[in-house]
C-alpha cells in the first residue's frame, strides 16, 4: 500500500495541474471502489475550480471553490495519473477521470479496486470517519518529542505495533516504521511505554528524515506504484532493513544480519545487533 511519501508525491504532482484548474467533467466508470461512490459524485465537482491539492495521513485532498473536499485514497493498487497530449483510452481498471478546463486528464487506476473516493466539506473535515481519529501530521509541527512520548505512555504493546496504530502518528506504514526504527536504533519488539526520553528523541528525528528523503526520492516503488508521471520511486534503493532479511546490517561496526519477523500480520525487517 502507498504510504505517507508515495501519497506525498502524488499530491505534488497533482498541484501544477489542478489548482486554479476547473473540472470540467468527472467520468466515473462503476459505481463503488472499496465503498460505493458518494450520490451525485460527478455532478458536485463538475464545474468547479481547484483551490487547493493537499494532504492528510495517507488520504489526498482535492479543495474546490465552493468549500466542498474531495477525498481520495489509493488503497492497495491505486494511481493518478496525469494525461495531456493524446490520452490513450481507459482500460479496464481505469475507473475516474477528471477532465480540466485545459484538456488534462487526471486518471485514477487502480487493478485491486482498494481506493476510494468521498465528498466533504472545509467545515465537516474534521470529522469525517476516515480522518478523525488520526494523529498528528510525522513532518507537522505537532509532532515532536512531548506528544510521541504521550501517546506511547503506559502503552504494552510493541512499538511497532505503536507506530502502526494511526493514533498514534498519522501516514506511517510497515516500511518507513522499519527503517526509522532502525535508524533510531530501536528494537520493533520494544514496548512502547519504554520510548519515552531519549528513545522518543531519536525516533521522532529519525520518522523526519527517513519520510523527507523519501519524499525527495518520489517514494518507494513496490507492486503498482508510479508516480503522477508514470515514473518509479526511487527510494527503494536506500532501504537499510527494509527487505534485506538475511543480508548483513549496513551499520559498519555491527556484525549482525537483517531478521524478519511478523508483527500485527506485518512482516518486520531489523537487525537485533543494532536495535535493541
Amino acid at each position: 500500500m502507498p504510504e505517507l511519501p508515495e501519497v506525498e508525491t502524488v499530491v505534488r504532482g497533482l498541484r501544477p495541474h489542478l489548482e486554479g484548474a476547473v473540472i470540467t467533467r468527472v467520468v466515473q466508470r462503476r459505481a463503488n471502489l472499496r465503498f460505493p461512490f458518494p450520490e451525485d459524485f460527478c455532478a458536485r465537482i463538475e464545474g468547479r475550480t481547484v483551490t487547493h491539492v493537499g494532504r492528510r495521513a495517507k488520504f489526498m485532498l482535492m479543495t474546490l471553490d465552493n468549500g466542498t473536499i474531495v477525498i481520495g485514497h489509493l488503497g492497495m493498487s491505486g494511481r493518478m495519473l496525469i494525461l495531456t497530449d493524446n490520452p490513450p483510452p481507459p482500460g479496464p481498471h481505469d475507473h475516474v477521470d477528471f477532465v480540466t478546463g485545459a484538456g488534462t486528464i487526471i486518471r485514477y487506476c487502480d487493478p485491486r479496486r482498494f481506493g476510494l473516493f468521498d465528498l466533504s466539506t472545509q467545515a465537516t473535515l474534521g470529522e469525517h470517519r476516515m480522518l478523525r481519529d488520526l494523529g498528528p501530521e510525522p513532518l507537522g509541527n505537532e509532532f515532536n518529542v512531548e506528544s510521541l512520548s504521550a501517546a506511547l505512555t503506559g502503552r504494552r504493546t510493541p512499538i511497532k505495533a505503536a507506530l502502526l496504530d494511526q493514533k498514534t502518528v498519522a501516514g506511517l506504514g510497515n516500511i518507513y516504521i522499519c527503517e526509522a526504527l532502525y535508524r533510531a536504533a530501536i528494537s520493533p519488539r520494544r514496548a512502547a511505554r519504554t520510548i519515552p526520553g531519549k528513545r522518543a528523541e531519536r525516533l521522532t528525528t529519525a520518522i523526519r528524515a527517513v519520510l523527507g528523503e523519501a519524499i525527495e526520492a518520489g517514494g518507494s516503488s513496490l507492486r503498482n506504484y508510479v508516480q503522477t508521471s508514470g515514473e518509479l520511486g526511487y527510494f527503494q534503493h536506500r532501504w537499510n532493513v527494509y527487505g534485506r532479511e538475511g543480508e548483513p546490517c549496513p551499520k559498519d561496526s555491527c556484525a549482525g544480519r537483517v531478521q524478519r519477523i511478523t508483527q500485527s500480520g506485518r512482516s518486520t525487517f531489523f537487525c537485533a545487533t543494532h536495535q535493541r
